[in-house]
């Protein structure tokens, strides 16, 4: 018995340490940095998310976010990748007021997380049609709730009143292999009553609503798109991959979002993949503008929507959206990376 101890003693070191490399039981953690492009993949800790969001934009003094306009000035190629579509603008569309129907143009502010990690896996080892499915987002983020949308009855493809946020070249979900998705979040903790309160003080018919239902496309890149990824990661290897989530109808707050994950060998090191990931949301601008009308109300003063936005109210909660943007952005990221080094 006292033998039969002691080896098992002697094992316990390096079986242990056997355990911690496991690649099933990989945790990454994100830690903050200036900027991600250029950032060389073989200088970072196993383990380690190498994240920023720049959120110090002086023209959004409230939210830090940059105007879409001068996103795609300042970050060209971001605004053509991460956007919705490289033709993509702030939507112009015909809103009826009192009877009277009105040109309207809706101006747009953009959160971007640039992320990058390194996977102890090479390039062909991951299948990334395995991940481009409603199960597998169930399980990125329990909270949100996803079923299968056909896409003839994706909202800009059958609604006339939606044909801003049509693409020009394709209907959505039109893609080869492409998965069309509707999706549904219940804000939690005290948000919804925040909003019940909230839409107390608003004059007219449309209401916050409590939950946040999206529509959006998920597909793997073919090679010859993925192939124009490099010009976003800046890491001169060729893409091993690439798979995106388009978020391109929201009920509310939003009106683009995109996941976008692109795989790339490591340089002299075959056995790993350096991937880089960003989340970029297309937020409506007079919602972060609005305060004046939550101000005057003791209760709602930490509900102002920039503040929760960005994950700076007494009202934040949790880990999916009602934490905030940048955490969910933080928790999407690293539940990503967690699955391509467990599967």
């Amino acid at each position: 018995m006292r033998d039969s101890l002691r080896a098992l003693l002697r094992l316990a070191p390096p079986l242990l340490a056997a355990l911690a490399a496991s690649p099933a039981l990989a945790q990454f953690r994100t830690r903050d940095v200036p900027a991600v492009a250029g950032l060389d993949p073989a200088g970072l800790a196993p383990g380690t998310i190498a994240f920023t969001d720049h959120r110090d934009d002086p023209a959004s003094p409230e939210s830090g976010l940059v105007p879409f306009g001068e996103w795609g000035r300042r970050s060209p190629s971001q605004k053509a990748l991460l956007a919705p579509h490289a033709a993509y603008a702030e939507p112009e569309y015909t809103a009826t007021v009192n009877g009277v129907a009105r040109a309207r143009h809706e101006a747009l502010r953009v959160y971007v997380a640039e992320a990058r990690f390194v996977v102890p896996r090479a390039p062909d080892r991951i299948d990334l049609k395995r991940f481009s499915t409603i199960p597998f987002l169930a399980r990125m983020d329990p909270a949100i709730r996803h079923k299968a949308l056909a896409p003839a009855d994706a909202t800009p493809t059958k609604d006339p009143a939606a044909a801003f946020a049509r693409r020009p070249d394709r209907p959505w979900c039109a893609a080869p292999d492409a998965v069309c998705i509707e999706s549904r979040y219940d804000l939690e903790g005290k948000l919804p009553l925040g909003v019940r309160l909230a839409n107390k003080l608003e004059d007219g018919p449309k209401k916050i609503a409590e939950f946040v239902s999206f529509q959006s496309e998920l597909r793997v890149l073919p090679p010859e798109e993925a192939a124009r990824l490099t010009a976003l990661t800046r890491i001169e290897a060729p893409v091993a991959g690439a798979m995106e989530q388009s978020i391109f109808w929201v009920n509310q707050i939003l009106r683009f979002g995109k996941f976008l994950a692109v795989l790339q060998p490591v340089a002299n090191d075959p056995g790993k993949t350096a991937v880089t990931a960003y989340m970029a949301l297309g937020i409506k601008a007079d919602v972060l503008d609005r305060k004046k009308e939550y101000e005057r109300v003791p209760v709602l003063r930490n509900l102002l929507p920039a503040q929760v936005l960005m994950g700076n109210s007494s009202f934040n909660t949790g880990t999916s959206i009602s934490a905030g943007l940048p955490t969910y952005a933080r928790n999407r990221i690293a539940a990503f990376a967690d699955a391509l080094a467990k599967e």
